[in-house]
């Protein structure tokens, strides 16, 4: 399983960034994506995840209702749409795959792909 996450970049307060990630080799037993973010000096958190087969989505307390998460139909693609970003979303993102339908601990995923930067100024 590979997972290629990407389009990171820098915005102001209030703007928007839209994050990807192609994932490749995904077995039969992979029914649910997820993205998690790490800030300097911190854990790293859960953000959003997305069932791959049904398409129910669960979000993390700070970015629910400004985070829409999303996949394509042939389930290679999945999205972060990222809007009111504030500088606390300053971390690095990272898109991970697994079998845990609503999970949100780092267990429950067990692939994941390289991080790409968000960083939000105010």
């Amino acid at each position: 399983v590979q997972l290629q996450a990407s389009w990171g970049g820098s915005v102001q307060a209030g703007g928007s960034l839209r994050l990807s990630c192609a994932a490749a080799g995904l077995n039969l037993n992979i029914n649910v994506m997820g993205w998690f973010r790490q800030a300097p000096g911190k854990d790293r958190e859960f953000v959003a995840g997305i069932g791959l087969n049904s398409g129910c989505s669960w979000y993390g307390d700070p970015v629910k209702g400004r985070f829409t998460i999303s996949k394509d139909k042939p389930k290679t693609m999945v999205y972060l749409q990222m809007n009111s970003l504030k500088p606390e979303d300053t971390a690095d993102y990272y898109c991970a795959a697994g079998v845990v339908f609503w999970g949100r601990r780092r267990d429950d995923y067990n692939y994941w792909g390289q991080g790409t930067e968000v960083t939000v100024s105010s």
